[in-house]
């Protein structure tokens, strides 16, 4: 009876075959599937960037440009100045990191360490103003625009940019503070370091992965916003690139410039997937540094 029960087990029992299967074969099958949905339009965009316009406007389909042509890049340069689009994303996504970082460490410090008088009720407003959308923000940012005559102003745009970027930037500094050791501040003030010179020569170094995380999570925003950049941004000289990219389309009233849309698209989206790729270790650090504590 228990040589009949244990046969029976065991064919109930999936064989190791069954296993491989799925490890060799069906797991990345999937893995594929997922990646080419995901990088389907990334793809689309991309080749349509290179095809010619009779080969964008065929009829069916052409997915793979026979002809390969430049000129759609080469319009963006040549006649719609698309450096200049590139330059003021650049500027504008630049100077709103460096503010967020250069106010965000110092503050998420404080809260961590220096634990000031409702602290507390600080951190709890900032996770308040992480959470809330920021279009709604849209309408009282334009009052305070307005009064202020920041229109056409990069300011109209690097001021927001921080504003919002900022309560994310303290958060995640914030918890990269509390994961360092005490005993190292301590031997920094027996040493004679100032807080200052503690948090710039010392603690900052430290939380490098934590401080490009941050920065690129910060850079991005500041790069991809169109809102904002298309109401308080009016002269043809100061757009950034979305925007830049989004009125490509209503350039001719005859014809929409599918191809010159799609180089654009990839022009704006290049810096980002570089700054990815050179940062990916220091990203990868930053994003699981706090997932083991001790």
């Amino acid at each position: 009876m228990t040589v009949i029960t244990e046969q029976f087990n065991s064919k109930l029992q999936p064989k190791g075959g069954g296993k491989r299967l799925v490890k060799k074969i069906i797991f990345p099958l999937v893995i594929i599937l997922i990646m080419l949905f995901c990088l389907a339009p990334v793809m689309w965009q991309l080749l349509t960037s290179f095809k010619e316009n009779q080969d964008i406007s065929a009829v069916p389909n052409v997915y793979f440009p026979g002809r390969i042509t430049l000129s759609h890049y080469l319009d963006l340069f040549n006649n719609r100045h698309f450096w200049r689009y590139i330059l003021n994303s650049a500027f504008i996504s630049i100077i709103s990191t460096v503010v967020s970082l250069t106010i965000g460490a110092p503050a998420a410090y404080a809260l961590a360490r220096l634990r000031p008088w409702g602290g507390n009720i600080i951190l709890a407003l900032v996770l308040i103003v992480t959470l809330f959308p920021g279009i709604l923000l849209f309408l009282g940012l334009l009052e305070i625009i307005q009064g202020l005559r920041l229109g056409n102003n990069y300011l109209a745009l690097i001021i927001p940019y921080t504003a919002i970027n900022l309560p994310l930037t303290i958060l995640v500094l914030r918890s990269f503070f509390q994961q360092l050791p005490k005993d190292l501040e301590d031997s920094a003030k027996m040493d004679g370091y100032n807080t200052v010179q503690m948090l710039l020569q010392i603690l900052l170094p430290l939380t490098l992965p934590a401080l490009v995380t941050t920065g690129i999570i910060t850079f991005i925003f500041a790069w991809n916003e169109f809102i904002f950049a298309l109401t308080f941004i009016t002269r043809e000289d100061m757009k950034t690139i979305p925007v830049a990219a989004a009125q490509l389309g209503s350039t001719s009233a005859f014809e929409i410039p599918y191809g010159s849309i799609a180089a654009a698209t990839v022009l704006g989206t290049f810096p980002l997937v570089l700054l990815v790729l050179l940062f990916q270790q220091k990203i990868v650090q930053g994003l699981t540094a706090g997932a083991v504590k001790g």
